[in-house]
């Protein structure tokens, strides 16, 4: 899935595009159902994902099958570690 970075709204010297990347192909990224409740109609759909150094990200975005859109990244918090932590214990 290709990703596209216009118009980001967050800076990308904090989260890298290759981090983003490498957050949203984890194969144990624990992804959530779409948004739908929105009044642009857009579904955005929320990750909790790791990148190849470890760190722990949670990302907003959308897409179309093709392209991946990241509306939102950070670092995750305390609990959502602890959660995607847990679920990928249950993977080992």
């Amino acid at each position: 899935m290709e990703l596209d970075l216009i118009d980001v709204h967050f800076d990308l010297k904090t989260h890298s595009p290759r981090e983003l990347e490498e957050a949203l192909e984890d194969p144990f990224a624990i992804r959530f159902l779409p948004d739908n409740d929105r009044s642009d109609g857009e579904s955005r759909y929320y990750a909790l994902g790791r990148t190849v150094a470890d760190r722990h990200l949670f990302l907003c975005f959308w897409t179309d099958g093709k392209r991946a859109r990241v509306v939102s990244a950070r670092d995750m918090s305390e609990g959502e570690q602890r959660f995607y932590e847990r679920k990928y214990a249950e993977f080992k």
